[in-house]
């Protein structure tokens, strides 16, 4: 309808159609926008990679644009809903008849970080404990959770409370809980990061298209797990906004509520589909905790039984793990030689023999999980040696022993 062309788009018969170059540079835009966290980093990385704004030659024949992204222009852009496949008129946002180039986990990801960076240039201040999960925590009565904090003694504390202890209605029959901040905080970024860690379990939410996908997303998912505390918070709130719906604190556990086929969108995994209306449901993540009254703080602590708490390699579970690779090392060189033979050699029955071969097919990510302690925590050795049929199937190992 007139103006410039938002760049990604060329005009044709008054409607904008996608230009498959500049759509990528778009949502590299985005994407590394999302990784760095700072429009400024973000200038200085394309102008480093020489990479210009749009150019194009007005009516009167003068070349426009082609120099290096001003701030401003990559605010715009980072800002522009044309990208999210929407049309502003008169201020209000509609949906256009043109294809999206962004999609909104990313595009949410965006603008989360935006306003966080943008809350802290307002206050003159850049804070080193953001409220990470603002927006997200809902009591047991279904009260949003509100970020606050006290000072005593010069030290400040922060705190989630529940709306009624903010707004002194609340009732017998609501008291609302007030939960120490860091503490919720550690709980449902360290859920969220052994699953991400763990391919096994997001492994069929994710509704990957194939191996070659899953395996792009297991590498980008580490890229952002390993290094999670050493990341800036705004980046942290950035993913779990985009990541999660709602957290539900309850009387003794935390239910994290997420949308697990966001997750190729979010990190940028090339060929993963973008989930539909029907497939983007929600999943949860349970966290049990304990709850203990004392005035109205509510402390909490980590529930023992939890069956992802494991955190210590087992040491019986890795001298099976080495054994299966000799055995079938030694299967390998020994060509044609029984089994009855190389288990003999080995002082052990064929019977056992063949259950220790059988582990050298497990999945990479299983034997990974095992490997750093991120095993359920009922898979022993004897459960693993119980599996004397393990299945060769990758998928089918997971569902057997626990990881999916």
């Amino acid at each position: 309808m007139g103006g410039v062309t938002p760049l990604g788009y060329r005009v044709e018969d008054r409607k904008l159609i996608i230009v498959d170059g500049e759509a990528e540079l778009v949502r590299s835009i985005f994407r590394r926008y999302a990784e760095l966290g700072s429009v400024r980093l973000l200038k200085a990385e394309l102008e480093a990679r020489g990479i210009n704004s749009k150019s194009w030659t007005s009516a009167s024949g003068r070349l426009v644009g082609g120099k290096p992204f001003s701030r401003g222009a990559l605010y715009l852009i980072l800002k522009n809903t044309t990208y999210l496949g929407q049309i502003v008129h008169k201020g209000q946002s509609h949906p256009g008849e043109h294809t999206p180039i962004i999609d909104p986990p990313l595009w949410d990801a965006v603008q989360a970080q935006l306003a966080s960076n943008a809350a802290e240039r307002n206050s003159g201040t850049r804070t080193h404990q953001p409220s990470l999960l603002a927006g997200m925590l809902f009591d047991g009565d279904g009260n949003r959770m509100t970020p606050t904090h006290a000072v005593k003694e010069g030290v400040r504390y922060r705190y989630y409370v529940s709306r009624p202890l903010i707004t002194n209605d609340q009732t017998k029959l609501s008291a609302g809980l007030r939960v120490p901040a860091a503490e919720i905080e550690q709980l449902v970024t360290t859920r969220v990061r052994q699953w991400l860690l763990d391919p096994g379990s997001f492994y069929k939410a994710a509704r990957l298209p194939d191996r070659s996908t899953h395996r792009r997303l297991i590498a980008r998912a580490a890229e952002i797990a390993k290094p999670w505390p050493e990341l800036p918070g705004p980046r942290q709130r950035a993913f779990l906004t985009a990541l999660i719906d709602r957290i539900n604190v309850g009387a003794d556990q935390i239910d994290i509520h997420f949308r697990p086929t966001r997750l190729g969108a979010i990190l940028d995994v090339a060929a993963t589909p973008v989930p539909s209306a029907t497939e983007d449901e929600i999943q949860i993540l349970s966290v049990p905790v304990g709850l203990r009254r004392s005035g109205r703080e509510i402390r909490m602590r980590i529930d023992s039984t939890d069956p992802l708490a494991t955190t210590k390699p087992d040491a019986r579970l890795i001298k099976l793990l080495i054994k299966a690779r000799r055995f079938n090392a030694a299967l390998v060189r020994n060509d044609g030689v029984p089994f009855t033979a190389l288990a003999e050699r080995e002082g052990v029955s064929r019977s056992y023999f063949t259950r220790l071969v059988r582990l050298s097919y497990l999945a990479p990510d299983i034997v990974q999980a095992i490997l750093d302690g991120r095993q359920p925590r009922d898979l022993t050795p004897d459960k693993l040696l119980a599996h004397s049929r393990l299945p060769i199937g990758w998928h089918e190992q997971r569902t057997a022993l626990g990881f999916a």
